[in-house]
């Protein structure tokens, strides 16, 4: 049913002039990642931005909930979805055909932009912290993320960067993120790897509530050094302010790494480059959706992307005069 209507679709684009409606009707998804984290809320902020600004085209977005960069990965690949957020350290495992994805590597998805940084931040209960550093989970029961979420994968590559077999060395727990923060809350577990946009509503719940003392375990330099040797150029520092949530009183070091939005590679170009126009010409909307939206701007639009731009959004960064690298232009345009 999806490709008759795709082919609908076609149909009226290319008939101008004839007596067939001139107006289109094209609707899209984009998926998100469970509702407790960042992706959920900024999704569904910019379906209903292109929603409310481009219905006079025609065009609809709707934002899905999923588990996370993995499955919208593969869903875009199957053709159930067009747009995703997804992280870089999940596509660096689809590109070379790792982890989930072992000899069956994913390549038919390109970039749109850089969203925001995607902070790691692992939350133990204080009881079972011995140096403040992430092998402390090492022993713990802990949560992963959600089964076969980008959270869960980028948890398991970090810590295989220190040396820990999440199967093996700690007693591992998967869960979403509200589900995790009322598991930790409950005493059912020690902690969960919980990253996202800062703040994390999840993360927000548990230092709100009282008499449970929690820690965000640290990165230290020679921790990201070792994590940079394994995987390259895919985390970066990131300093989590004292004041993001309740009770917090001293400036978190923590690890970042790229939060990107993708797309199907075969996506009409034209209805790409609508879609990032509108997008950068309404940031102040997306700016009251959540704080991570904030981090959305032409300026920061290039940075971290693991794979190339579709043409579309190649074309308006062109428009824009931003300077983009070799390796993020479109295949067979450079």
């Amino acid at each position: 049913m999806k490709k008759l209507l795709a082919i609908v679709v076609a149909l009226v684009m290319v008939m101008p002039g004839t007596g067939i409606a001139k107006k289109k009707h094209i609707s899209l998804i984009i998926t998100t990642a469970t509702t407790g984290g960042t992706y959920y809320p900024v999704g569904v902020g910019m379906a209903t931005l292109w929603t409310t600004k481009l219905k006079s085209q025609g065009i609809r977005v709707a934002a899905q909930s999923s588990a996370g960069s993995v499955e919208n990965i593969q869903l875009l690949e199957n053709g159930e979805a067009e747009l995703a957020i997804l992280q870089a350290p999940t596509t660096y495992l689809a590109l070379n055909g790792l982890g989930p994805f072992k000899g069956h590597p994913k390549k038919h998805f390109l970039a749109i932009t850089a969203l925001w940084p995607n902070v790691e931040e692992f939350v133990l209960v204080e009881k079972k912290v011995k140096t403040g550093r992430i092998p402390d989970v090492k022993g713990t029961k802990f949560v992963l993320g959600r089964s076969g979420s980008g959270t869960e994968q980028s948890t398991r590559l970090i810590l295989n960067a220190f040396g820990i077999n999440p199967d093996k060395d700690l007693k591992p727990v998967y869960l979403g993120y509200n589900e995790a923060a009322n598991a930790i809350i409950n005493g059912q577990v020690d902690g969960a790897s919980l990253v996202g946009g800062i703040p994390i509503a999840a993360v927000t719940r548990i230092f709100a509530t009282p008499n449970i003392k929690v820690r965000i375990l640290e990165f230290t330099d020679d921790d990201l050094a070792k994590i940079d040797k394994k995987y390259p150029g895919l985390w970066f520092r990131y300093i989590i302010p004292k004041g993001t949530y309740p009770g917090l009183d001293h400036d978190v070091k923590s690890a970042a790494h790229t939060n990107f939005l993708g797309v199907k590679d075969d996506l009409d170009p034209d209805l790409v480059y609508t879609l990032t126009k509108t997008l950068f010409e309404n940031l102040p909307y997306m700016y009251k959706i959540h704080k991570a939206a904030k981090h959305i701007k032409l300026e920061n639009a290039l940075n971290g992307l693991p794979v190339p731009l579709h043409p579309g959004a190649y074309r308006y960064y062109k428009e824009m005069g931003l300077k983009i690298p070799a390796r993020l232009i479109p295949p067979g345009m450079k």
